[in-house]
């Protein structure tokens, strides 16, 4: 059975509202310091692991190499791409605000689960606006486009405004909807396209828009 667990820092004490929100959204997760998650990580778990621990991409490796079935979600009280794209490289499947609310922890939780990633706004557009260089300076690189037309009209709104790097509530708000139809229009555009999270569709429409250039 799958496990949450919360890395903690010791001596000191993980923050207390970030800690707390993991739980609301996690009431089954457990929490442990770094010898005790080595005695339980086991495989499907997923690992939270807030960045203000020392080494804390050495962890993520450690964790990997440990138990290399186990998904890593990395924390950050000041997300940025820098780090964003450390953390990817160091093996993490998620990268998001340690203050984020539950539903949203919930809602990262499930797409890691589903063989996805998460990362930022501004980390999508720096991925998306760097797949638009590689595929200028070398067409050959674009695979089969995606075919857009099996999207409803509302579908292919929410995607292009997704690829921008908005987030789901920025979605809503600029189209007039609730956030919960935004991830169920969002969840369809996945199944139509064959993309597995937010970041599969970015790089699938910037591809698309380089080849129609």
């Amino acid at each position: 059975m799958k496990v949450h667990h919360f890395l903690l820092q010791a001596p000191a004490p993980s923050p207390a509202m970030a800690h707390e929100r993991w739980q609301q959204a996690f009431p089954n997760g457990q929490s442990a310091h770094w010898a005790q998650l080595q005695q339980k990580v086991a495989a499907g778990d997923m690992v939270w692991v807030p960045v203000m621990l020392d080494d804390w991409r050495l962890k993520v490796g450690a964790l990997l190499q440990l138990q290399p079935d186990c998904r890593v979600i990395v924390l950050s009280a000041l997300p940025d791409q820098v780090e964003g794209l450390r953390a990817l490289n160091a093996g993490a499947r998620a990268y998001c605000h340690l203050l984020a609310a539950p539903g949203l922890l919930q809602e990262v939780a499930q797409v890691v689960d589903l063989g996805g990633l998460w990362v930022g706004p501004e980390l999508v557009q720096r991925l998306m606006a760097a797949t638009r260089e590689l595929l200028q300076r070398n067409p050959d690189a674009v695979r089969s486009a995606v075919d857009l037309s099996v999207l409803s009209e509302r579908e292919l709104q929410v995607a292009q405004a997704v690829a921008e790097g908005q987030s789901n509530r920025e979605v809503a708000e600029q189209l007039h909807i609730s956030e919960r139809t935004v991830k169920a229009h969002l969840g369809a555009v996945f199944e139509k396209l064959g993309v597995r999270d937010r970041v599969q569709l970015v790089l699938q429409l910037a591809q698309l828009k380089s080849h129609a250039y």
